[in-house]
């Protein structure tokens, strides 16, 4: 049987191994671990004041960059977007700076910006998917031309309604037009004996016939106005079918995780049906933008064939933003910026200034004026002879 004894025994030995325990950590193992500790400290204090010096340093050059860029943004960027009609086109989130900025620098390169369409959060809202595919239908010219996701036929309806009709197109209603001038002359040489009521019969049909092209909706401004009145986008200027060139402003942050999928897929198929409808087409957004989970690394994963820069918000970014459109002029674009997969950090070489036909007169001017100087040069005598 344990007795009393045997219990303060061992409550004793406890308390002597504590005060043991005690002495020897404050004494001899106190200045080894104190020391050890300090050192990791000074260390660690030390990386600390070297990394924000770094920093500060960083900080300082993109300034001195940025100061640099718009002391020479006239000269790199002259005429590299010249007579280019451009939409800018803000996804919901974009920052409205960024906006304006790009704007001036496709300005400054020679660019028009002939108007804004700036989206609605409801855009691309979970809930919205099924209304933005209804009212992509019933505004598109060919309903049957629409096809994929209901973010792919909202780009290839607003893309016609963006896009410069092209020569084709103006053609063929030249020809309809021509068609219907002809068979009037004709008709009315054939049946100038037609009462006035007839007359006003086929006047009331025409204006009817007229009235039902109307109501379809296959207007352009009508387009962006159902859009808008439904309250996905505002739309600044008068962009409907004014638009050869288009730059879409990614949003300022990356979606939340549970959603990054759904609204990245959504804004790489609209920015891709806007570039299939109206041509050259630059997706730009910050450094977020290119990393994982932004929309422009997914819209580099799928190898889409329009420009993208995940440099843009910066006036250095914003250059290589313009320069990047330029570069697409010639066909499809390139991945620009820091993130991965890119080819480089801006074009190389640079994109040069758009010709015209102004432009390629005065060079085959020079051309000829200086092959004649060298005629002459050759024909005139050597001293000496």
């Amino acid at each position: 049987m344990i007795d009393f004894r045997y219990h303060l025994v061992s409550i004793v030995a406890v308390f002597l191994a504590l005060t043991v325990g005690l002495v020897l950590g404050t004494t001899m193992l106190q200045d080894p671990l104190l020391n050890t500790l300090q050192s990791e400290t000074a260390d660690l204090r030390g990386q600390s004041e070297e990394l924000r010096a770094e920093r500060d340093d960083s900080e300082q050059l993109n300034i001195g960059a940025d100061q640099f860029t718009d002391a020479v943004a006239a000269d790199v960027l002259e005429d590299r977007l010249l007579d280019r009609e451009v939409v800018l086109v803000a996804a919901p989130g974009a920052d409205e700076e960024v906006v304006r900025s790009l704007g001036g620098r496709v300005e400054e390169a020679g660019g028009s910006v002939v108007g804004r369409l700036l989206f609605e959060e409801a855009f691309l809202d979970s809930g919205s998917a099924t209304f933005v595919d209804e009212l992509a239908l019933q505004t598109a010219a060919d309903p049957g031309d629409l096809s994929g996701n209901p973010y792919d036929k909202a780009g290839t309806a607003l893309g016609h309604a963006l896009a410069v009709p092209s020569e084709a197109d103006t053609e063929t209603e030249g020809a309809e037009g021509s068609e219907d001038a002809g068979g009037s002359e004709d008709s009315e040489g054939r049946d100038e004996e037609r009462t006035d009521d007839s007359e006003d019969g086929a006047e009331s049909r025409s204006q009817s016939e007229g009235d039902g092209d109307r109501d379809t909706g296959h207007d352009a401004a009508a387009v962006l106005s159902a859009f808008s009145e439904g309250g996905l986008l505002t739309v600044e200027g008068s962009p409907a079918e004014s638009a050869d060139t288009v730059v879409v402003v990614a949003p300022a942050a990356n979606a939340p995780e549970e959603d990054q999928e759904r609204v990245n897929t959504a804004l790489t198929s609209f920015t891709a049906a806007l570039h299939q409808q109206v041509g050259p087409t630059l997706l730009a957004g910050g450094a977020d933008s290119g990393r994982p989970g932004g929309v422009i690394a997914q819209a580099r994963a799928q190898e889409r064939t329009h420009a993208t820069v995940d440099v843009a918000g910066r006036p250095t970014g914003d250059v290589v933003a313009v320069l990047a459109l330029a570069d697409s002029l010639g066909g499809s674009g390139s991945p620009y910026g820091i993130g991965e997969g890119v080819v480089g950090f801006l074009p190389d070489p640079l994109p040069g200034p758009v010709e015209t036909a102004e432009t390629e007169a005065d060079t085959d001017a020079e051309a000829a004026a200086g092959s004649g100087n060298d005629e002459a040069r050759r024909k005139a005598p050597r001293s000496g002879e």
